[in-house]
């Protein structure tokens, strides 16, 4: 392998980098104002996405309860519970994680 092959890909990665998060400035920077569409997007796909996660992360509970299913359950009350209080998306995320990893090594039964 050629040594200066490493410092071409992350000459290339950064540049693409650069250029997809200079792109929205580029296009909707200035003294005009983002489109309708865009703006309507900006404020329906954050709640869709956190959705789309709450349904692939809930997909594989298991059929016939159990004490997996209440860790799950519990874990998921624990996120709603301390982003309706808070309004931090990290805390509730840590907190939920936090309190599943808990719960499934505790000897509960």
């Amino acid at each position: 392998m050629n040594p200066s092959y490493p410092w071409l890909v992350v000459a290339i990665a950064a540049g693409v980098t650069l250029f997809t998060r200079a792109l929205p400035f580029a296009v909707f920077g200035g003294r005009r104002g983002m489109p309708a569409p865009v703006k309507y997007l900006g404020g329906v796909l954050p709640a869709g996405i956190i959705a789309i996660l709450v349904v692939y992360c809930l997909k594989g509970l298991p059929a016939a309860g159990g004490a997996e299913c209440l860790f799950q359950f519990a874990a998921l009350a624990v996120v709603a519970a301390l982003h309706l209080w808070r309004h931090n998306t990290l805390l509730s995320i840590f907190g939920g994680t936090a309190v599943y990893m808990l719960l499934i090594r505790l000897p509960l039964f």
